[in-house]
């Protein structure tokens, strides 16, 4: 019988043919004889991205409907076996030498329960992947006129020199426990697309598990293959409004959301595409992607 890994790796999925080989090469040489079990899941691909996993004999390919990242990342785990950890990578990021050890081991410390890797651009750039908890002050736009402790980017060269408990980490490479995921109840399937891993990180923290990042692991991130537009922006400006509503309650997050529409109609007078879409997808819930289900009240819940 074949021993049980010690990490499952979960990439969801969606017309990423392009570089899901690339990735699923790459797996090898990060884990560097750890035992693993790859899973990736298809949120209903017709690119060919679902043909070119399911040629494979080293990785377990799971067919879904897309029903957004969370559920994707959740039904990899449900698809998976018990392993104590579980690798959440993007479908369009590679994995350095060696750079799957040094989250399994950080995860063993005592209250830890997510490690993120050091994440680089392609031609060796970190990238700022670290984030504060959103406040009213951010939304504001302090960090713009020099209140950077105030911003949600964590953005100085020494934030990402050594290791050090963070609020939360982007999704495009996450590892967390076991016992953590199950603790929390999984990632949050209402989001859809973004703030998934914010509140993820965020509810684990709630319940004592720190999120801790690692340097020493390092993930290359192909930025820009995610098909960015005034439609993904929408999803995660409205996305973030209702994280905030769940943490601090509706008259806060009214407040956070009107700051945000401020925000972006002085984008938007500054010449910048993105200003009046984001600033009418937060004001005008008729407006808002159909997919994240908050066209119904004017403070999304």
């Amino acid at each position: 019988m074949d021993d049980p890994p010690g990490v499952v790796i979960v990439i969801v999925a969606y017309q990423n043919v392009d570089v899901i080989v690339d990735l699923l090469d790459s797996i090898p040489v990060g884990v560097c004889g750890l035992q693993t079990h790859v899973v990736v899941v298809d949120n209903g691909s017709t690119d060919g991205t679902a043909e070119r996993v399911a040629a494979r004999p080293d990785v377990r390919l799971v067919r879904s409907s897309n029903r957004g990242f969370a559920a994707g990342i959740n039904l990899g785990v449900r698809s998976s076996p018990g392993a104590p950890a579980v690798l959440v990578l993007n479908a369009d990021t590679r994995l350095t030498s060696s750079s799957i050890a040094p989250l399994l081991d950080a995860l063993r410390r005592p209250g830890v329960g997510i490690t993120a890797p050091l994440i680089r651009t392609p031609d060796g750039r970190p990238i700022q992947s670290l984030r504060r908890e959103a406040s009213l002050a951010g939304a504001l736009g302090l960090a713009r006129v020099g209140f950077g402790s105030y911003s949600e980017y964590l953005t100085s060269p020494e934030d990402y020199a050594s290791e050090h408990a963070v609020d939360w980490a982007t999704g495009a490479a996450l590892c967390m426990s076991r016992e953590c995921y199950e603790s929390v109840g999984g990632w949050d399937e209402s989001f859809f697309l973004y703030s998934e891993e914010t509140d993820f990180c965020l509810r684990a923290r709630d319940l004592g598990f720190e999120t801790l990042f690692v340097p020493s692991a390092e993930v290359v991130h192909l930025e820009g293959q995610s098909g960015r537009s005034a439609r993904t922006y929408a999803m995660q400006e409205v996305n973030r409004v209702r994280l905030y509503r769940r943490r601090h309650g509706a008259v806060a997050a009214t407040v956070f959301l009107l700051s945000l529409s401020l925000r972006h109609l002085t984008r938007f007078l500054g010449g910048d595409a993105y200003g009046w879409p984001l600033m009418k997808a937060l004001l005008f819930p008729p407006s808002r992607p159909p997919e994240i289900n908050c066209s119904d009240s004017w403070l999304p819940r």
